[in-house]
C-alpha cells in the first residue's frame, strides 16, 4: 500500500471515531420550536392532541445515563406560543445512542504513542428510543398528581444532532431535531377508545450539553 493512502487513513482515523463511553452522563438545555398533530383515534382525542396544542416555542432540559451505546434518560419541555402558556411534556426513554467525535489529534509524539485522540472538536449524533410520556395543559404545580395530567402515552423518538465543543471540549453547542410519535390516552377511563389517538411531533432545538466520562 502506498505512503500516501497509509497517511490518509490515519488521518481519518484520528479525525473521527463512533464513540461510547463504558458509563456516562448526559446533561443537556434545550430551545427552539415544536409542532405537532394528532394522526387518528378517537376523533375529538385526535383534534385535542397534545402536540397539536403545544404548537409553538419550546425550552426544557435533558438528562440521561449511558453504558456503552444504550441510554436511558429523562426529559422535560416546556411550550408557550405569543399568548399563552400550552402546556409540559415529561417523557421516560431507553434506547440508542450513537455520536460520531472529532478529535484535535495528539498534542505530540508522547500523547500519540499513549493513544490519546486530542481535544473533542465536533460531534455528529444518532439515536433511537421508547419509552413513556406525560403532559399538562397547564404549568406544573409540583409536586404533580394526576388532576393535572391531561395526556400520556406510549413514544417513540428517532433523533439526529450534530455541534461542537468549546471550553477545551468539555462544552457542546449544537442543534437537535428529535421526530416522535406514539399513541396517547387523553384523561379519563383508559378503556374508552374515543380518548385514545395517534401523534406525532417535531422539533428544531439549539442544545448546549455537556458530557462527563463516569468509567
Amino acid at each position: 500500500m502506498k505512503k500516501p493512502v497509509l497517511v490518509a487513513l490515519a488521518l481519518a482515523a484520528t479525525a473521527g471515531v463512533a464513540h461510547a463511553d463504558i458509563l456516562s452522563l448526559r446533561v443537556e438545555g434545550h430551545a427552539g420550536g415544536a409542532g405537532g398533530t394528532g394522526l387518528g383515534g378517537g376523533q375529538e382525542a385526535s383534534d385535542a392532541a397534545f402536540f397539536k396544542g403545544a404548537t409553538g416555542a419550546t425550552w426544557g432540559v435533558l438528562v440521561g445515563l449511558e453504558a456503552l451505546f444504550v441510554e436511558g434518560w429523562v426529559e422535560h419541555h416546556q411550550y408557550a406560543d405569543q399568548d399563552d402558556f400550552l402546556g409540559t411534556w415529561t417523557q421516560f426513554m431507553v434506547g440508542l445512542d450513537l455520536d460520531y467525535e472529532r478529535f484535535s489529534g495528539p498534542a505530540n509524539e508522547e500523547a500519540r504513542k499513549k493513544g490519546d485522540p486530542g481535544k473533542r472538536t465536533g460531534y455528529l449524533e444518532a439515536g433511537l428510543g421508547v419509552g413513556f410520556g406525560v403532559g399538562t395543559g397547564q404549568q406544573v404545580d409540583p409536586p404533580l398528581d394526576a388532576s393535572e395530567v391531561t395526556d400520556r402515552g406510549f413514544v417513540a423518538e428517532l433523533r439526529l444532532g450534530a455541534g461542537f465543543y468549546v471550553a477545551n471540549g468539555l462544552l457542546g453547542l449544537g442543534v437537535a431535531v428529535p421526530l416522535s410519535g406514539g399513541y396517547f390516552f387523553k384523561s379519563g377511563f383508559a378503556n374508552d377508545e374515543s380518548n385514545q389517538y395517534w401523534g406525532a411531533q417535531g422539533a428544531l432545538l439549539l442544545v448546549v450539553r455537556g458530557k462527563i466520562k463516569i468509567k
